[in-house]
C-alpha cells in the first residue's frame, strides 16, 4: 500500500506542477496582451498634466525674475499661474470627456434604432469613459501638484539669482521624475521619455526668460 501511495503521490507531483506552469503561462499572456494605451486618458490626467503644471509655472516664474528681482513678485506670478492653469485644465478636460460621451450616446442611439447587435459594446465602450467632473478634478488636481514644486523651491531663497538657480535646477530634477513615471506606466524607453521631457521643460523656461528679458530691456 505505501508503495502505491508514493507511485500515486508521484504521478501527482507532474501533474500539479503542469497546473502550475499553465497558471503562471495563462498570468504572462494576460500580461501581455494588456493593452497599456488604455491608460493614457488617466495618464495624461495625472503625469501629464503635472508635467503641464510644472512647466508653466516654472516658466513664467523664471520670465517675471528676469525683470523682477523681488520673491514677491515671483510667488505671486507662480501662483496666479497655478490658479489660472488649474482652472484651464479642469474646464478643458471637463469639455473633452463630456463631448466624447456626447458622441457615444449618440451612436448608442443610431445603434438602437438600426437595431444592430452591437450595443453592448457600445455600452461597455460607454462605461470605460471617465467622468467628466472625476477628470476635470484629476486634471486640475494634478496640475496643482506639478505648479507647487517651482513654488515651494522658491519661497525660501531671498537671493535673486540663487532663487533663480534652484527653480530651474528643482524643475529639471521634476521633469526627470515624471518622464521616468510616465515611460514606466505607459511602457515606453525610459532614457528617451526623460530627455524628452526635460529639453522640453528647459526650452520652455529658456525661452520666456529671454523673450521677457528681451522684451523688459527694451522699455516696454
Amino acid at each position: 500500500m505505501a508503495v502505491l501511495e508514493n507511485h500515486d503521490q508521484a504521478m501527482a507531483l507532474p501533474h500539479h506542477h503542469d497546473v502550475e506552469q499553465q497558471r503562471q503561462s495563462s498570468c504572462q499572456e494576460k500580461e501581455k496582451s494588456l493593452d497599456y494605451s488604455q491608460r493614457a486618458q488617466w495618464l495624461r490626467a495625472a503625469v501629464l498634466g503635472a508635467n503641464d503644471g510644472l512647466v508653466s509655472t516654472a516658466s513664467l516664474m523664471m520670465g517675471i525674475g528676469a525683470v523682477r528681482q523681488d520673491i514677491k513678485a515671483m510667488i505671486l506670478t507662480g501662483f496666479a499661474g497655478l490658479v489660472a492653469g488649474a482652472c484651464s485644465m479642469a474646464i478643458g478636460e471637463f469639455v473633452s470627456v463630456y463631448s466624447q460621451l456626447d458622441i457615444e450616446r449618440a451612436q448608442m442611439k443610431r445603434v438602437k434604432a438600426t437595431g444592430d447587435d452591437r450595443e453592448s459594446k457600445e455600452d461597455g465602450e460607454t462605461e470605460r469613459l471617465p467622468s467628466p467632473i472625476q477628470a476635470a478634478a484629476a486634471s486640475a488636481l494634478a496640475f496643482s501638484v506639478g505648479a507647487v514644486v517651482p513654488l515651494l523651491a522658491a519661497s525660501f531663497i531671498k537671493q535673486h539669482k540663487v532663487r533663480l538657480g534652484v527653480v530651474a535646477a528643482v524643475a529639471s530634477l521634476a521633469l526627470l521624475v515624471f518622464g521616468g513615471v510616465g515611460a514606466r506606466l505607459g511602457r515606453a524607453p525610459m532614457v528617451r521619455s526623460c530627455l524628452r521631457v526635460l529639453v522640453g521643460g528647459w526650452l520652455a523656461m529658456a525661452i520666456t526668460f529671454g523673450l521677457t528679458k528681451l522684451i523688459g530691456s527694451s522699455g516696454l
